[in-house]
């Protein structure tokens, strides 16, 4: 009888390591498969004088993107309570340089704070990625605003935290470090030229998208906008997906004409977004193809070094949480 609860003992202790293992390897473990050299780029300026430079918050005047009926209203950073946030607040609102031409602006919709990058490049090499401590692999994690300083980027966004699936295409700057494909996965394809394209992973191999020129294949979802219209709807959103969030998304414009958009959420000031919400804040401000990028917690822009929204995983707290990636401009 002692022996048949020893074994009973020993089996459950077992079974127990095994599970607090099997957490830690998918939460926790860090594990590099490779690595990849820092991006170098231009690093921020604080010059006023001439074309390039800075313009102060208290200069710019509100304003309002028209879409039939429905409008976003800017809210001037001097009206904004803005004693929460992670960072001290830049006044800075615009970046301008021979290359790159960005204006921050952040508006109010749906109960929410709403950060929108208009970003105009005369290149696409401008607009790149970057992974982690500049490495690939499994829970390599770093702060978006850490990833943004290490890659000297001006504008940076979270993207897609690859590191948190096993499957869905990694592109990045035109490595490929995987191609195991996710059925009905929808994926953002940025070809060398800048242009968008959303792909679906089981209808092209990530090998034929490099083949046509892809640099950049980030794999979250859904698809937002394409060709000008909301591609999603209220219906097909799922549990998670229609409860209001904080969101990041990215969208373009036109030729080299691109958009990176934060909603703040879960939180008293700011309720959140659902995906057709933001869906139509991306038509509204012109977007042709537009993509959603992980959110939640996750959602952070950070502009000439300052997080200038309010991430946050439960709405106690304003922290940033680390990710496996960032979008950036730089």
């Amino acid at each position: 009888m002692i022996k048949k609860h020893l074994f009973a003992f020993i089996y459950a202790l077992m079974l127990t390591a095994f599970s607090i293992y099997v957490v830690m390897d998918t939460f926790v473990i860090t594990r590099v498969y490779d690595t990849v050299p820092r991006t170098e780029a231009a690093a921020v300026t604080d010059d006023t004088s001439g074309d390039a430079g800075s313009k102060d918050t208290d200069e710019t005047t509100d304003g309002e993107i028209q879409s039939g009926n429905d409008s976003l209203t800017a809210v001037n950073e001097t009206e904004t309570d803005v004693s929460a946030k992670v960072t001290a607040v830049s006044t800075d609102t615009t970046y301008q340089d021979e290359n790159i031409t960005i204006t921050v602006t952040e508006y109010r919709e749906y109960d929410t704070s709403i950060y929108v990058a208009d970003i105009q490049l005369s290149s696409p090499e401008y607009l790149k990625t970057a992974l982690a401590k500049s490495a690939y692999g499994k829970n390599v994690t770093e702060k978006t605003s850490e990833m943004a300083l290490a890659n000297n980027a001006i504008l940076a966004i979270n993207g897609d935290y690859y590191g948190a699936q096993e499957k869905g295409y990694v592109l990045r700057n035109g490595v490929l470090y995987r191609s195991t494909a996710e059925k009905g996965q929808e994926d953002l394809v940025i070809y060398e030229d800048g242009s968008f394209e959303i792909i679906t992973e089981d209808e092209v191999t990530a090998a034929e998208l490099l083949e046509r020129g892809a640099v950049q294949i980030l794999s979250f979802g859904p698809a937002l906008v394409t060709d000008s219209t909301i591609a999603v709807t209220t219906e097909e959103e799922i549990g998670k997906a229609r409860s209001s969030n904080p969101r990041t998304a990215i969208g373009v414009i036109d030729d080299l004409h691109y958009l990176f958009v934060v909603s703040d959420g879960r939180t008293e000031e700011s309720e959140g977004l659902t995906l057709y919400q933001l869906a139509q804040i991306m038509t509204q401000l012109g977007a042709e193809t537009a993509y959603n990028l992980d959110g939640g917690g996750s959602s952070s822009m950070v502009f000439g070094g300052v997080v200038i929204n309010n991430p946050t995983t439960n709405g106690n707290r304003i922290k940033e949480r680390s990710v496996s990636d960032i979008v950036y401009i730089g």
